[in-house]
């Protein structure tokens, strides 16, 4: 039993003869003959009452009917999804992200991928990124955004971002109402500065301020955030994770003038070895688009 002896069977009850049947699907007559002959072989009797005048179906092809009908019906679903899978618009994408990437270009660039693929099923687990590194090795997640560079694994960059951290304080802040301080004032009036893991690009500055003699207190970025926007101390954070704080004046960054450029990188991996999906490609160019000029080459 095959789809081709199923469609056989549908389009002459649809069409009421062998011969219109036939002409519907462009085959002969005596191919449809033989389709409907291997069918009835296989379901174990006539499907038809040879010889009236009108055709018809016997008891076993009216009760046979609606299952062939089923099958077929679910044949073509089963098409439609592997088309929308070769095309990215069905599948599955997992993703691993460090804490402090779950919100900035990433929330952005899920909606965007969400309502270009409303059928793809997306997964985003947060970690630390040896946490996500393990995750990539046993199959857990298919891409990573971690910190970058990580050394001694077989990971494929796929994008690269760069992401500047400026000096944020509360609004209320004496140093908001400077227009540039001196990094050794950032380390004495910051009251604490708060400590967050950005990873290798930020130790060297944090050992400076604390040869310095500033307070240093080591929190998670988010709760940096919270503490500096209840008007305790200041961090050292990436514009995106507080533009709409910056935007509705209830943070204010500081210029710090003899601190050069300081930056958190970051980037999507996967497994060098193996291909990506056809959705999570479509997903790696999403991110792409949102992150915009934070994504370097």
């Amino acid at each position: 039993m095959d789809t081709e002896q199923l469609l056989a069977f549908d389009r002459i009850v649809r069409e009421g003869s062998f011969s219109r049947a036939a002409q519907s699907l462009d085959i002969a007559q005596p191919t449809i003959s033989a389709r409907i002959r291997t069918l009835e072989e296989a379901v174990g009797g006539p499907l038809f009452v040879r010889g009236g005048r009108r055709l018809a179906l016997t008891e076993l092809g009216e009760s046979f009917l609606p299952y062939a009908r089923r099958a077929l019906s679910v044949m073509e679903e089963g098409r439609e999804a592997a088309r929308l899978t070769r095309e990215g618009q069905r599948g599955r994408v997992t993703l691993g992200v460090i804490e402090s990437l779950t919100g900035g270009f990433l929330a952005p660039a899920v909606a965007r991928f969400q309502m270009e693929h409303p059928q793809v099923e997306l997964f985003i687990r947060a970690g630390h990124t040896d946490q996500i590194v393990e995750m990539l090795d046993d199959g857990v997640v298919r891409l990573g955004l971690i910190t970058w560079p990580f050394w001694g694994r077989d990971l494929e960059p796929l994008l690269r971002f760069r992401e500047p951290l400026v000096l944020v304080v509360p609004a209320r802040h004496p140093l908001a109402r400077r227009e540039a301080v001196a990094l050794e004032e950032v380390a004495l009036a910051g009251g604490p500065l708060l400590h967050v893991r950005w990873g290798p690009s930020v130790r060297g500055l944090m050992a400076r301020l604390e040869e310095l003699g500033g307070v240093q207190v080591e929190v998670p970025i988010d709760t940096a955030r919270q503490m500096v926007l209840r008007g305790v101390g200041a961090a050292f954070l990436t514009r995106t994770l507080v533009a709409e704080d910056l935007a509705a004046g209830r943070l204010a960054t500081v210029s710090v003038a003899d601190l050069p450029p300081v930056f958190r990188d970051s980037a999507l991996v996967k497994l060098e070895r193996g291909t990506l999906p056809t959705a999570a490609a479509a997903f790696v160019k999403a991110l792409q688009a949102e992150a915009g000029p934070l994504h370097v080459s």
